[in-house]
């Protein structure tokens, strides 16, 4: 015969169970190749403790598209991705900052402020093509610039990482 305690421990460790599979279940899983990962300060993981996505994750979500120029482009240029605020949002994320990851291991610290809507996106497409390694891709941090003078300035453009392949979310 099990106690109460125990009946109630149970119940307790398969509705925390049930709560991570149905989170990682919410979130879906990579198919093609793994261009982010989320970790850290989140509560919406799909591969322990982290959440990974492939391209295909990034396109289903919502997308934005910025028209703006930027410090390292000729003339205007047009970048689709999805707002950071939504993707801080899908993962749960709780902190107060993140650390930005490129493939090469620079990284950069990117404040909870600027999660906000019409702020930066996980930029995937530039002028409607997929970007490569060689071209600042497969993800790059783009802010409006055009549309916000405050994003015009050295603090912003740190901030804009290229290469992005990991999102570490800090306290």
């Amino acid at each position: 015969m099990l106690t109460t305690t125990t009946k109630t421990a149970l119940s307790t460790i398969a509705a925390l169970c049930l709560a991570a599979s149905v989170q990682a279940a919410d979130l879906g899983q990579p198919e093609g190749e793994t261009i982010l990962t989320i970790s850290g300060e989140i509560t919406t993981t799909n591969a322990g403790a982290t959440a990974t996505f492939d391209q295909a994750m990034l396109e289903a979500m919502d997308t934005v598209t910025y028209e703006t120029e930027t410090i390292w482009t000729e003339g205007p240029q047009t970048f689709t991705g999805v707002l950071l605020s939504d993707l801080m949002e899908l993962v749960g994320a709780t902190g107060d900052s993140l650390a930005a990851t490129a493939i090469n291991d620079y990284a950069v610290k990117i404040p909870a402020t600027d999660w906000v809507d019409g702020g930066p996106i996980i930029a995937y497409l530039q002028n409607g093509n997929p970007m490569s390694v060689r071209d600042k891709g497969p993800l790059w941090v783009i802010y409006p610039y055009d549309d916000n003078p405050d994003y015009q300035s050295e603090v912003t453009y740190s901030r804009s990482i290229w290469q992005l392949d990991r999102i570490t979310v800090e306290k």
